[in-house]
C-alpha cells in the first residue's frame, strides 16, 4: 500500500468517527504522544491547570465554569465555578508537584491528561468525589461514577443543592463557553496590586469586603486558615 493510500484511509476513518469522537484529529493517530508534564500547577478552573505554560485539561471530568452559579441547599445562588477552582488549588497545594500523562488533544488545543499529585492522588477522582466536578461519561466511560455516587449521597460540593451540568451550562451560555484564560494565581496577584492587600494586620471576616479578598488571605497568610472554620477550603463563606 502506498503512503498516499494509507493517508487516505486514515482521513476516511477520522471523518467517519467524528460524531462519536469530536475531539479526535489526525495528529493523534499518526503523531508521537507528548511526554508527561510535571511541575507546580496554576489553576485555570476546576478541571484545567497550566504547567510550564502548557494548558492541561483533566480527562473524563467536567467542572462548573468560572462564571457559573449554582443553588445551595436553601436555594440561594453561589459561585460554584469559582469554588471548584479554589478547591482544586487547595488540593494541589497539599502535595506538589503535579504530573500529567497525555491522553488526547481537545478542540481548544489543550493537552488532555490524567493528572496526579506528588503523593499519587488523582486530581480528577478527588474533584468528583468532593462534588467539585462531575464524571463526564462521554469521555470517561463511567470511570468516576463511583466517586460521583459517593459525593451525591453525601451531598457535598454542588450536590448540596441544585445545579446545571457544566456541558449543559456551556450550551446555554455559548458566548461564555470558551475556556478561561487566566490562572487563579494571576487573579490573586492583580488583586494585591489593585487593593494593596497585606497579611499585616490580621483580619476577621467582618473586616473583609469580598469573597476574592478572603480567598487571598486564606491562601497567602499564616493565619488565613482561621477564616475557614469548617475546613472546606473556602474562607468567609457568607461573602461568597
Amino acid at each position: 500500500m502506498t503512503i498516499a493510500a494509507a493517508a487516505a484511509l486514515v482521513a476516511q476513518f477520522v471523518m467517519q468517527r467524528t460524531d462519536g469522537l469530536p475531539d479526535l484529529n489526525l495528529s493523534n493517530l499518526v503523531g508521537p504522544k507528548p511526554a508527561p508534564i510535571a511541575g507546580v500547577a496554576s489553576v485555570i478552573d476546576g478541571d484545567t491547570i497550566e504547567i510550564h505554560g502548557q494548558r492541561i485539561r483533566f480527562n473524563g471530568i467536567d467542572a462548573p465554569e468560572s462564571k457559573q452559579y449554582c443553588d445551595d441547599a436553601k436555594g440561594f445562588e453561589y459561585p460554584c465555578g469559582r469554588r471548584s477552582a479554589e478547591a482544586l488549588d487547595t488540593f494541589l497545594a497539599a502535595s506538589r508537584p503535579v504530573q500529567c500523562t497525555f491522553v488526547n488533544w481537545d478542540r481548544y488545543k489543550r493537552f488532555v491528561g490524567d493528572c496526579r499529585r506528588a503523593d499519587g492522588v488523582s486530581a480528577a477522582a478527588w474533584m468528583v468525589e468532593h462534588g467539585q466536578a462531575l464524571d463526564w461519561p462521554r469521555y470517561s466511560h463511567g470511570a468516576y461514577a463511583q466517586q460521583q455516587a459517593k459525593a451525591e449521597a453525601a451531598k457535598v460540593g454542588v450536590w448540596v443543592g441544585s445545579f446545571q451540568a457544566p456541558w449543559e451550562w456551556r450550551a446555554a451560555h455559548a458566548d461564555g463557553a470558551a475556556p478561561s484564560s487566566q490562572p487563579l494565581g494571576i487573579i490573586s496577584r492583580k488583586l494585591v496590586a489593585q487593593s494593596g492587600l497585606s497579611c499585616e494586620p490580621r483580619r476577621y471576616c467582618t473586616q473583609i469586603g469580598s469573597c476574592e479578598e478572603a480567598q487571598w488571605y486564606l491562601h497567602n497568610c499564616s493565619w488565613g486558615r482561621k477564616l475557614d472554620r469548617d475546613g472546606d477550603g473556602f474562607a468567609c463563606e457568607t461573602l461568597c
